[in-house]
């Protein structure tokens, strides 16, 4: 097994880990805040919480690094324009998903607050879930634009 395929394997199951785990998150979430019950939203914003940490940030930590030793192996320039492409719509995504982590995690606690209160979903919860929501299509359509560059690898101009 040559390292060109090790570093290709483990780069496909990190992008695959990355488009994968976010369209769940986001499906479990609206699944549950559509429900609008506390307990559900706690229970779900928990579990979601621990994925994100366990799966996306690990595949967050992966892809880069596989990345940048895929085209060493093989020999592309970080300058080649679907690269930096790539790169930018990479950095877009995490600038979606860092403050996406945190609405989580305060969704978590303000549906579990609900429950201990015996109260609905407060409307801080249901203003916090309307960002989570929007934040997602940027975050998401960039890994989408990210998968496609990958595959077509364009040739596109960077001018310097």
């Amino acid at each position: 097994m040559s390292v060109y395929f090790v570093l290709k394997f483990l780069h496909v199951i990190g992008a695959a880990v990355l488009l994968g785990t976010g369209a769940g998150i986001a499906f479990f979430m609206l699944m549950a805040h559509l429900r609008g019950d506390a307990k559900t939203v706690a229970e779900v914003a928990r579990i979601v919480v621990i994925a994100d940490f366990i799966f996306t940030a690990t595949a967050v930590v992966a892809q880069p690094t596989t990345g940048v030793l895929l085209a060493y192996v093989i020999g592309y320039s970080l300058w080649e324009g679907w690269i930096v492409l790539s790169i930018l719509l990479y950095v877009v995504t995490g600038m979606f998903w860092l403050p996406v982590v945190w609405m989580q995690m305060r969704m978590r606690d303000l549906a579990r607050q609900a429950v201990l209160d015996g109260e609905p979903l407060p409307l801080r919860y249901r203003r916090l879930f309307r960002w989570w929501f929007a934040f997602g299509f940027p975050a998401f359509g960039s890994v989408l634009a990210i998968f496609w560059l990958m595959i077509a690898k364009p040739p596109i101009a960077i001018c310097l």
